[in-house]
């Protein structure tokens, strides 16, 4: 699907993705989502002060997302050797800031430490280097930066998944706002909306020490997509 059939397919959206020119290129592929349901003042305290917490039914959710991230480049350019293709977990939450239903990530983890390197620099996301494994049915990840570690088993269900209103507001999301020194950088995002079908979690052992009064081995619901092609706009800065 080439960038114009992306652009042209927003309906599904919430807001209108920016009128200039996206620069970044990247796909999020084979992705699991765990999602865990918590007390809002369970994760106040991790927010930036210039950010809004987004609940729904009173309730706010922090979402484990584990996939493969392919094909990074910048427009017009070939994608970056050596970085552009990796496993990455984040661990994120739901917020709203200038008007936008956005995500806000409290753990960033990938595969190669080259990349998170740059990409860290880039984007100022709170890359860390994972060592991780992934088949078609298991997922592992064991970083000795801050002893987090994953070791999912999975199977895959057949049919598409009947969304319901939490399950869009949980993954149709544009927009990321993340904090960084004494700014808070904004990132716009687009791309078709989730497809995502049923996922049987065989196993699954969690243990992330700075999360784990948030997220556990029992997710309140999980998805899977085989992906999506994502464009990004340039990051905007704003005063924290």
């Amino acid at each position: 699907m080439r960038a114009s059939e992306i652009l042209n397919k927003a309906n599904h959206r919430d807001f209108e993705y920016p009128k200039r020119p996206w620069k970044f290129y990247q796909e999020w592929n084979k992705a699991i989502f765990l999602h865990w349901e918590i007390e809002p003042e369970l994760i106040k305290p991790l927010l930036p002060k210039s950010v809004e917490l987004d609940t729904i039914n009173n309730k706010a959710w922090v979402s484990l997302v584990a996939f493969d991230m392919n094909h990074i480049g910048i427009r017009n350019m070939p994608k970056i050797p050596h970085i552009s293709d990796f496993h990455e977990i984040n661990i994120r939450t739901y917020i709203k800031c200038n008007g936008k239903s956005s995500v806000y990530f409290l753990s960033m983890e990938g595969s190669k430490r080259s990349s998170c390197k740059v990409l860290k620099a880039i984007s100022k996301f709170p890359y860390e280097h994972s060592k991780m494994k992934r088949t078609d049915f298991s997922y592992e990840s064991h970083n000795s930066i801050s002893n987090n570690s994953l070791e999912l088993i999975y199977r895959l269900q057949i049919e598409a998944t009947k969304k319901d209103a939490t399950d869009i507001w949980l993954t149709e999301r544009y927009a990321v706002f993340q904090d960084y020194k004494n700014k808070l950088i904004e990132y716009d995002v687009h791309h078709i909306e989730w497809p995502i079908q049923p996922i049987l979690i065989k196993n699954l052992e969690l243990n992330y020490p700075k999360f784990n009064h948030l997220i556990n081995n029992q997710p309140n619901r999980v998805h899977y997509s085989e992906g999506v092609k994502v464009l990004t706009w340039d990051k905007r800065k704003h005063k924290l």
